[in-house]
């Protein structure tokens, strides 16, 4: 009887070998065209890191165009007020879908618990602050690969923080700031799962 060997399983791809968009370039075209405005590099700097940009296959083809240049700050208006979702007796969530997303988004979990899920927005912000209260129930928040998240100002809390994202910040991403209190139910920030990618590469099919 032959043995049959376990399949090797496959290693992930490193977040910056990742292919990139005609958006993710865009974003980058913007912000080299800001920084040479703003007297950050000379027009002939801005040729070739153009040039360069406009023929990157990779995120981190991308990045090390931008990597001596401050973060773009926000080219949407930020004067909304905060998006407040209370979880009350049943729950209550804002996404998986399209919707706008304001500077301040503030959950308190209640009994039913809040799902806030950012995987298919379109956000044009620097920073997100994210103000989560887990208390009875918890609050999840799904972000998409790329963004990142700070949780260094989070209450922890009795339920805790369970904190899933990667470090890698893809270019032209906004940076969530986690703030609040895990309570008594917690908080989780993390990328989607196997399920939720399945649903969202057929998403991006019928679009």
């Amino acid at each position: 009887m032959t043995a049959h060997l376990p399949e090797p399983t496959p290693h992930p791809i490193p977040s910056g070998e990742l292919r990139a968009s005609h958006d993710d370039r865009e974003a980058v075209v913007e912000q080299l065209r800001d920084a040479a405005a703003e007297g950050r590099i000379d027009l002939d700097e801005l040729d070739s890191r153009l040039e360069q940009a406009l023929t990157a296959k990779t995120y981190a083809e991308l990045a090390v165009l931008t990597a001596d240049l401050p973060k773009s700050p926000s080219v949407a208006v930020d004067n909304q007020p905060p998006l407040v979702l209370k979880g009350g007796m049943y729950g209550a969530s804002r996404g998986p879908g399209r919707w706008e997303v304001p500077g301040h988004v503030i959950a308190h979990a209640g009994v039913g618990g809040v799902s806030l899920d950012f995987t298919r927005v379109e956000c044009r912000l620097a920073e997100v602050v994210v103000e989560a209260y887990g208390e009875t129930s918890g609050v999840t928040i799904v972000i998409p690969d790329g963004w990142v998240a700070d949780t260094t100002g989070m209450d922890r809390g009795f339920g805790g923080l369970k904190d899933r994202t990667t470090p890698d910040r893809f270019p032209g991403t906004p940076l969530i700031r986690l703030t609040g209190s895990g309570g008594m139910a917690g908080v989780v920030i993390r990328h989607p799962n196997k399920r939720e990618r399945r649903k969202l590469d057929g998403n991006a099919a019928r679009d």
